[in-house]
């Protein structure tokens, strides 16, 4: 999705189409819709599949910078969007993690690279980048294909001065090592 409610899209053949939308809603909503038709395409999905659905602003976020995001996931039941299992969309405390941590799934350790600050991006999360076999009980099934939309809120890149924005998050501030849902649905953060 671009300024002006523009997205642009390459074939195979490298041909570029654009597509001018009425609102910013209805471009991100066929962006969401575009890579749910790309998953369901794919014979095996064994990668993170990206779409960005706003680009944010500022330098792309690498494995090290500290972020604070809000999210919401959802199960990928009968080819498309399932149930919530996880969201602090509607909460006071975003979710604070450092990339390259290894204190998220790895889908979102993936995903989440090169976004920016004010970025949203919608990621489909095959159940190896995820929770794998075990799943989480009572929350999410195993062997389940996730589906977030999270959004970068704040930003510190890890090659900052301290302070310089006032965002200070290292592992020790961090109570919330992942998007793992508690036992109402909504992680405590």
């Amino acid at each position: 999705v671009q300024p002006n409610n523009y997205s642009t899209f390459y074939d195979d053949q490298r041909q570029n189409w654009s597509i001018m939308f009425e609102s910013e809603k209805a471009a991100v909503d066929f962006s969401k819709q575009v890579c749910i038709a790309k998953c369901n395409s794919s014979p095996a999905l064994d990668s993170v599949l990206c779409q960005d659905l706003l680009l944010g602003e500022g330098q792309g976020v690498e494995a090290g910078d500290s972020l604070e995001v809000a999210y919401t996931g959802w199960l990928f039941q009968n080819n498309g969007l399932g149930q919530v299992f996880d969201s602090n969309v509607n909460k006071d405390k975003l979710l604070r993690l450092k990339l390259g941590s290894g204190k998220v799934i790895k889908g979102w350790e993936e995903g989440m690279l090169g976004m920016k600050k004010g970025g949203r991006r919608f990621l489909i999360i095959p159940p190896a980048w995820a929770y794998g076999a075990q799943g989480v009980v009572g929350r999410v099934p195993p062997d389940s294909t996730l589906v977030f939309e999270v959004e970068v809120r704040r930003v510190k890149l890890a090659k900052e001065c301290s302070g310089s924005d006032g965002l200070s998050v290292s592992s020790r501030d961090s109570p919330a090592p992942s998007p793992v849902p508690s036992s109402d649905g909504f992680s405590s953060d």
